[in-house]
């Protein structure tokens, strides 16, 4: 089991020459995991980390943190936005999680809720901008102006990514929704959050596109750019949507970002040289997304701690490829460990997006067997089929998974997957 301390991003727009931040998402699922006074402990006497982001408003670990300097962001869940459009009820939130640990512990954005454009559902997404103006307005109000407001994204926002000159928000959240919050992150001058992940994408075909390694790249007719690397691509997508909405100058955060160094078996690409690779460029099992070891050892070497003079480094051994893939075909999957509740949120945000689901209604040919995993099996892959096989329309809220075997070549294989909830059935 890994400390699952996984890569954090924070890239703004200006930085003084040489000095670049570097933060961490601090998960805590996990076993055996240390205190939360010795990870903070280890962050500051052996690591260059100055920023961590946590996903939740655990006031241990935000005491923790306390006088070490370390930038914090904290995180609203998505369930207690509603809530929070109305002033009394973002009032009493400050109250309880922020100021009994300012300024002691250097907040530095609150994250209201995650990825909730993507996920909703829609009584989420209608009040989320209120919910952050409100929240902003409290803490001008408790005498608290250097914390600032923002809300991470899935690129599942994207209507297009590729090439980054055609990108462009999703019509309906475009104007509806993100307008209104570029608008406001301009106003406080903070930034907005996305959550790029080139793992979904990976395919072994682009493996050193989405690794940072030497390859051909992508080429962009309309601007004459070349892409080297997916990362990058993603990022311009974004940066071109914003610009199409008149926000070019709000500055962009990467709010999570990374790859695993485990996971399936069967997706071979999760290993430590490629999260190596990866990670020291710029983990889908969550507990394989940790940098550290709960002994705080090293997963792998991205020049991250202290007094290291060396490079970033890839483990020794460089694991094969997936056997014999269908060449350009990919399938989304659900996670084994993919809750019944998750699966079910799942179906209804793709059968509310304007996807058929009539094979999964009663006399459609998936509708047996009749469970919420065979019929997420099917919903899942045709959302991912249907919108051009992104990365991120597979991500599902962690629940998702691309392959690259056909799951419909091996009936037993198939079943398993129908069975679990893994994957892609036979009426696909």
């Amino acid at each position: 089991m890994m400390l699952p301390v996984a890569p954090l991003l924070f890239f703004l727009l200006l930085l003084p020459a040489g000095v670049f931040p570097i933060g961490v998402n601090y998960g805590t699922l996990g076993d055996n995991l240390p205190s939360h006074a010795q990870v903070v402990q280890f962050l500051k006497s052996r690591t260059i980390i100055d920023r961590v982001k946590i996903f939740d408003v655990n006031p241990d670990i935000i005491k923790a943190f306390a006088g070490t300097g370390i930038l914090l962001t904290v995180t609203v869940p998505n369930g207690d936005i509603p809530s929070l459009t109305n002033p009394r009820n973002a009032i009493r939130w400050v109250n309880a999680n922020i100021k009994p640990f300012y300024p002691a512990t250097k907040f530095h954005y609150i994250c209201v809720g995650t990825e909730v454009l993507h996920w909703g559902p829609q009584n989420l997404v209608d009040n989320l901008v209120p919910a952050m103006k409100v929240l902003h307005a409290a803490l001008v109000k408790s005498g608290i102006t250097d914390v600032k407001i923002s809300s991470p994204h899935s690129l599942g926002i994207l209507l297009e990514a590729n090439p980054p000159s055609n990108a462009s928000f999703r019509p309906g959240w475009d104007v509806g929704n993100l307008a209104p919050m570029l608008q406001f992150l301009r106003k406080t001058k903070s930034g907005f959050m996305v959550n790029p992940y080139t793992y979904f994408g990976y395919s072994p075909a682009y493996a050193n596109f989405c690794l940072f390694k030497p390859n051909a790249g992508l080429f962009d007719k309309a601007t004459g750019k070349r892409y080297t690397n997916q990362f990058d691509q993603l990022l311009d997508a974004v940066y071109v949507s914003m610009k199409k909405l008149g926000y070019p100058d709000v500055e962009i955060i990467v709010a999570e970002t990374g790859w695993p160094s485990g996971g399936d078996p069967q997706n071979t690409h999760a290993n430590p040289a490629n999260a190596a690779a990866y990670n020291g460029g710029p983990s889908l099992d969550e507990k394989n997304f940790g940098l550290f070891r709960p002994d705080f050892t090293e997963v792998y070497n991205i020049g991250i701690l202290r007094g290291s003079q060396q490079q970033p480094t890839s483990p020794s051994q460089n694991p094969a490829l997936p056997a014999a893939p269908v060449q350009g075909k990919k399938w989304c999957v659900a996670k084994p460990d993919a809750t019944t509740a998750a699966l079910q949120s799942n179906i209804d945000y793709v059968c509310s997006s304007g996807i058929d689901c009539r094979p999964i209604q009663a006399g459609g040919a998936c509708f047996k067997p009749n469970n919420v995993r065979a019929h997420a099996a099917f919903i899942m892959n045709s959302f991912y089929q249907t919108n051009g096989r992104n990365d991120y329309n597979c991500d599902f809220a962690r629940t998702g998974v691309i392959i690259f075997t056909d799951p419909k070549q091996d009936t037993t294989k198939m079943m398993e997957q129908v069975n679990y909830g893994y994957g892609v059935r036979g009426c696909d």
